[in-house]
């Protein structure tokens, strides 16, 4: 049986952080992982240029039933420790808007550096090598597919339920349970919200059209893109409020600001002008004709009284929408609760009542923002949880 001072299962971004960071301190890690190559989420996300991380991270960009619990984390690990490290390996970059960094070429590169950094440190990796069984007593014993090994320290590294046909499953969450740790509810974050009834049929018709808007539910507000599709909305605006979003609860969207002053000032200057033709160079044409269709009548703007154009200019400052629900595991980008955070230190992110038990990255109950904020938590997490491991 072989014996190693630190087993990491799941070989994601959190995971083989943390094998480098354990490695480098002179550990004997071993990464595990069930799927036939590391870094598999990394290599999608970004649209495959992998937006790493993001210059304006703070504590309140992430979701946790403790807001407080991520900030020791990103503290000693920041953004700019891991552009460092990009830039020794040669990986060029940019910035996008509102703070995200992506690489200039390929995805790969990020999961070729995390590979090398592994092989520096004296890291052991082996995948297509499922995890069958965990057990403890004075050190954890882990058995897989090609045999047993023991180590003092276990860290959980699997992610969560988002995105399943990349092989996400529940094992951090069944794994911790096992070892009672407490888990927060779950669900889809970072993910399109689907629409039933006329509202439905309305979105399935303009599926395709986008435009920026304000995103509202409760006191959170995200000024973002918007995205129509077949079964409902999408975009950055709607994955950032899906996270906070509860079921049976409405959301605001703000798709055109001071919509009522607008539309009346159009009509005293332009009174032969068609409310459709109107409201078509204001809004994407599609989305326009929808709307005079339903809330206008068929006449030049000028004939049509003040009050339904100021009843449109309220619809577009502020509709208000109920979702049906979420596109679900397959189309979230992440899982939203997870490992409760009481459990853990939020210093080295290992269990406070089973000594030498880790967990880290997306198993936890720590969701970040869209634009690289859940990469960050991903290596900040890992890599402090590989100094202690």
């Amino acid at each position: 049986m072989e014996a190693f001072d630190v087993v990491i299962i799941g070989a994601g971004a959190a995971g083989l952080m943390c094998a480098i960071s354990a490695g480098r301190r002179g550990r004997r890690v071993l990464v595990l992982d069930h799927a036939d190559s590391p870094g598999k989420k990394i290599l999608i996300s970004g649209g495959g240029r992998c937006n790493f991380t993001n210059r304006e991270v703070r504590a309140e960009n992430f979701l946790s039933g403790n807001r407080h619990f991520a900030r020791s984390a990103l503290a000693r690990y920041r953004p700019e420790d891991f552009i460092a490290l990009l830039q020794r390996h040669g990986i060029a970059w940019h910035e996008k808007t509102l703070g995200q960094l992506f690489c200039d070429g390929s995805a790969r590169q990020v999961v070729a550096m995390l590979l090398a950094e592994c092989e520096a440190a004296g890291v052991t990796l082996r995948c297509n090598c499922p995890v069958t069984d965990i057990g403890r007593s004075d050190r954890f014993r882990i058995e897989t597919a090609t045999g047993s090994v023991t180590a003092s320290s276990l860290v959980l590294a699997t992610g969560g339920l988002s995105i399943p046909k990349m092989g996400a499953t529940g094992f951090a969450h069944e794994v911790a349970a096992r070892f009672d740790l407490a888990l927060t509810p779950i669900r889809p974050a970072l993910v399109p919200l689907t629409f039933g009834g006329e509202d439905g049929a309305v979105m399935h018709a303009l599926s395709g059209v986008a435009l920026p808007v304000a995103a509202t539910y409760g006191r959170t507000r995200f000024k973002e893109a918007l995205l129509f599709t077949h079964r409902g909305l999408s975009g950055p605006a709607i994955l950032q409020i899906s996270s906070y979003w509860r079921e049976g609860e409405p959301i605001a969207l703000e798709l055109l600001p001071d919509a009522t002053r607008l539309l009346l000032e159009r009509k005293r200057a332009r009174p032969r002008a068609e409310a459709r033709t109107v409201l078509g160079e204001l809004l994407p044409t599609r989305l326009a004709q929808a709307l005079a269709e339903r809330h206008l009548p068929s006449q030049e703007i000028g004939n049509i009284p003040d009050r339904p154009l100021r009843q449109l200019g309220d619809l577009l400052g502020g509709w208000r929408l109920t979702p049906s629900g979420t596109e679900g595991y397959a189309k979230a980008e992440v899982t939203g609760g997870g490992i409760d955070t009481t459990g853990l230190s939020s210093r080295t992110m290992e269990s406070t009542t089973v000594p030498g038990l880790f967990a880290i990255g997306e198993a936890v109950d720590v969701t970040g923002w869209l634009g690289g904020y859940n990469f960050q938590w991903a290596w900040a997490s890992g890599w402090v949880a590989g100094e202690a491991a």
